[in-house]
């Protein structure tokens, strides 16, 4: 008897603890997405926001016990410490608990994180996730919840400890044997190896002289030069491939095509298609905002960040574009239906491709469920929402909304002519082919909307936009003159962050979500900088511990195991591999690898005295390495703080004041501008970079235009600059 009363009580005590349990609690990461979501479910919910992570690794120790099965050891984090107490206190409130973080693995394990840090019952817990912050989405995630994903947990638990595993132990080691403040990393070392290399590609390339010979040419008529001139490229002789290595190669030839007859040989019309892009990714994202917009990769995720949050536009706070983590070109049905009826709405009937386009993604561990990044409704037209943004929001905006509604529009089309023209001498059989080619737009199609931006290095397609004459086979030519040319193979160009994010994309290195995060630790550590035309510069740090890394550590700093980890981890995250016998196998070698590294890792240390003593306590001041890089402190630190800033020069005396020299800076926000040794006494400043040689027209100072030409300040004239240093070293 007294056996079921304690089980009545019990009973009821759990039915009174249910029955006090009221309303529905959303969590999600950020105020912004809080405030969209909130606004959507209306009354009833109360969204509340974690700030992202709420408990981490310990930061002041591995935190991962490699003897048993390399469990790690979470803590909250102790600026989150009162928003988990917050949270803990609302959902034992709550009747329902929702989790409602981003829908990629990061968004899982923070999700997963809250469970444990908030101490929330798991069986009240319900996992919602949505690729866009609209009524639609969000009401069709709260209709069909799930539980937290355990298998993507892993698979981002798993990449945190390997990350953890690399960094901490390999990181000391750099500390004791070169300098402090170093870092290794599983991800961004093997960025940085990728910069290294190219630049050492750079200085040990040769290159090599080689000649093309182009003939001018017009139709040979009654009227004078009809049809109107054109230029044709020497490509055969003989039919051998017309290769010329130097000039006394080119000369002979000359002297038999200034006398020779040229007749057209071939006239082939055609028609040119040209397939838009597909809508962006992230990757495609980052580079596009690069080259168009000269974002760099950290401020294009933090714009889109907002976009996708929610922005009020006087309808409220709406999330304009879809989730911005993604490797997936796919879009949604309804959405592709939308901006079809958009375009012929707005176009016409021959701007919409029968069938619509599908784009198949080439990202190997692509996330399929996950969509392309895109806008959220394409009535919201960037012109119709500008006034609600801010500028760099609204570019970046107008950028995602016209590359998807290109993407969903008909091909361009090109009418194509390509010509071909014999030479030999009068009466005798024509040896030498030249050849040209042209095209002309017939229908804009997508290009009426947008056109992906080429890549900074990519030759330029010439026949684009070349109109040739029409002209008829056997038609006889007249040769206006003949245009040999000497050439130069080029090194291969360094990298900016638009190419890097594609070759780490290309060798599947990292997610989407870390290419922002490893370019800007490279250069925040100061192993990579950012020359006069943006391009990525390894420093003699970089270089240096690069190599100790490659030596003592070649399995972990390699391209080739990045990315088959990454392959590994997809399979961690699709239920195919357990995440234990993965570390497992990478930490039995790796260990040995420490071992090794720790007994005969030379001692390569790099703060170098300046030849000054410290006005302050008379110690040798010696180069220091920070936060922000380079500059020069005491070597009696910590007794004696005494710093000052580095000054980075680069040869040009001040045109301004003629005493000081010209030094290269950056501004808070990590802008390069050159300004004058002597600041603040001498204000001279320029965004681009002085040339030590004075303007030959009037004596002013010259300034980088590009990478290859200089305009003088004075009189604005324009040079070649390696003309100018053949100039100097003649006189």
């Amino acid at each position: 008897m007294a056996s079921n009363d304690k089980k009545k009580s019990k009973t009821n005590t759990t039915k009174q603890k249910r029955s006090q349990h009221r309303g529905k609690l959303v969590i999600v990461e950020s105020p912004a997405k809080a405030k969209t979501v909130g606004r959507i479910l209306g009354r009833g919910y109360k969204v509340k926001a974690s700030v992202g992570h709420v408990r981490d690794l310990l930061k002041s120790r591995l935190s991962v016990d490699v003897e048993n099965n390399f469990e790690p050891t979470y803590r909250v984090l102790n600026d989150k410490r009162e928003v988990v107490k917050e949270l803990a206190e609302e959902a034992a409130k709550a009747k329902e608990i929702y989790l409602a973080t981003d829908l990629d693995r990061e968004g899982e394990a923070i999700a997963w994180h809250l469970i444990h840090a908030a101490k929330i019952d798991p069986d009240r817990v319900r996992r919602v996730v949505f690729h866009e912050i609209t009524d639609e989405a969000i009401k069709e995630a709260f209709a069909h919840p799930r539980s937290v994903n355990m298998d993507l947990v892993d698979a981002q638990q798993t990449r945190r400890i390997l990350d953890r595993l690399v960094g901490y132990q390999i990181t000391p080691i750099l500390w004791d044997r070169v300098r402090s403040r170093l870092s290794a990393g599983r991800v961004q070392s093997v960025a940085v190896r990728l910069i290294v290399e190219r630049e050492r590609e750079i200085e040990t390339f040769e290159p090599e002289e080689y000649w093309t010979i182009d003939a001018e040419l017009c139709g040979d008529s009654d009227n004078g030069c009809e049809p109107k001139p054109f230029v044709a490229r020497l490509v055969k002789i003989n039919d051998e491939k017309a290769e010329f290595k130097r000039e006394a190669e080119v000369k002979p030839h000359l002297d038999i095509l200034e006398r020779a007859d040229y007749v057209v040989s071939e006239v082939k019309r055609g028609t040119r298609r040209r397939k838009p892009a597909a809508p962006f990714t992230t990757s495609t994202l980052q580079q596009d905002a690069a080259r168009q917009l000269g974002f760099t990769t950290r401020k294009t995720m933090s714009l889109a960040q907002k976009l996708y949050e929610g922005i009020d536009i006087g309808e409220g706070v709406v999330g304009l574009i879809t989730y911005m983590r993604t490797d997936s070109t796919h879009v949604a049905e309804t959405a592709q239906n939308e901006a079809l009826a958009f375009i012929e709405r707005e176009y016409g009937p021959e701007y919409r491709p029968e069938p619509p386009n599908i784009y198949k993604t080439r990202s190997k561990g692509a996330q399929e469920a996950h969509e392309a990044i895109r806008p959220t409704g394409v009535k919201r037209t960037p012109q119709a929402i500008k006034k609600a943004l801010s500028r760099d929001e609204y570019r970046l905006y107008n950028l995602i909304w016209q590359r998807f509604i290109a993407s969903q529009m008909t091909d361009a089309v090109y009418d194509t002519l390509r010509l071909e023209v014999e030479a030999g001498r009068p009466g005798e059989p024509r040896p030498y082919l030249f050849r040209v080619s042209g095209s002309i737009l017939k229908f804009k199609g997508f290009l009426a909307v947008y056109e992906e931006a080429r890549d900074e290095d990519a030759a330029l397609d010439e026949d684009e936009g070349r109109d040739l004459p029409n002209l008829t086979e056997g038609e006889l030519m007249r040769l206006l003159r003949l245009l040999p040319q000497q050439h130069w193979t080029q090194p291969p160009p360094r990298f900016t962050e638009a190419s890097l994010v594609k070759t780490l994309e290309d060798y599947s290195i990292g997610r989407p979500s870390t290419y922002a995060p490893i370019i800007s630790t490279v250069q925040q550590r100061g192993y990579v900088t950012r020359d006069e035309n943006k391009r990525l510069v390894p420093t003699e740090t970089g270089e240096l511990v690069n190599d100790l890394l490659v030596e003592y550590f070649p399995d972990v700093i390699d391209v080739t195991f990045t990315a088959q980890m990454e392959e590994e981890l997809d399979e961690i995250a699709q239920g195919e591999k357990q995440w234990v016998p993965v570390i497992r196998e990478f930490y039995g070698p790796f260990k040995e690898r420490l071992k090794h590294a720790r007994q005969h890792m030379p001692e390569v240390r790099t703060e170098e005295e300046i030849g000054r003593v410290c006005p302050k306590c008379g110690s040798p001041l010696i180069v220091r390495w920070g936060r922000y890089g380079k500059f020069i402190g005491c070597s009696n630190y910590p007794e004696c703080r005494h710093t000052e800033p580095w000054l980075e020069k680069i040869g040009v005396v001040c045109p301004q004041c003629g005493t000081g020299e010209v030094v290269r800076r950056r501004t808070k926000r990590g802008r390069v501008f050159y300004g004058c040794s002597n600041y603040p006494e001498c204000e001279f400043t320029s965004w681009k970079r002085p040339l030590s040689q004075p303007c030959p027209e009037c004596g002013g100072l010259l300034v980088e235009e590009r990478r290859d030409h200089a305009q003088c300040t004075t009189c604005e004239s324009r040079f070649v600059i390696d003309q100018l240093a053949a100039q100097t070293e003649a006189a």
